[in-house]
């Protein structure tokens, strides 16, 4: 099975909050940004396994800032962690005021997805391979948080 490089990965999707996607108080419900931020670990997922793939966990999701009727939001995803069959997803979500242009962070995820076979079964993924000291810190840290969920996992 050939290697692939993380930069063979990247997704970036805008969207725009409208007012179905906002609560009372003008601000996007958390659920849309969550739905926005798996299709695009999806999209990278797939794009790296060339595979259907499916959502296995979203490792935890904090809002630093709040997201307003009419923003653009942008999300980046890239997969940043390989196995067997699963691939670790790091995804950040910025907040862009379009009247004023000022982009600010509004949460990061990491989400783990494992690519499937026609039958539904999970299927093999190419490993990955880091190439710059930067995505070799990066595979270093997915590593650790890898063993931390199955660490949680087997407690459960």
């Amino acid at each position: 099975m050939k290697t692939l490089p993380p930069d063979r990965t990247p997704v970036t999707m805008s969207e725009m909050v409208l007012p179905s996607h906002t609560n009372a108080l003008g601000n996007i419900f958390g659920g849309t940004v969550m739905a926005w931020i798996d299709i695009a670990g999806a999209i990278a997922t797939k794009r790296y396994s060339r595979s259907n793939v499916v959502t296995v966990s979203i490792d935890y999701l904090h809002f630093i800032v709040p997201i307003k009727i009419g923003y653009t939001v942008i999300i980046h995803a890239r997969v940043s962690y390989v196995g067997h069959t699963s691939m670790e997803v790091e995804v950040s979500v910025d907040a862009e005021n379009s009247a004023t242009g000022e982009i600010r962070p509004a949460t990061k995820a990491y989400l783990t997805y494992v690519a499937i076979d026609e039958h539904g079964r999970p299927k093999k993924v190419p490993p990955i391979v880091a190439e710059t000291p930067a995505e070799k810190k990066k595979l270093k840290e997915a590593e650790k948080r890898r063993a931390q969920r199955l660490e949680f996992r087997n407690s459960l």
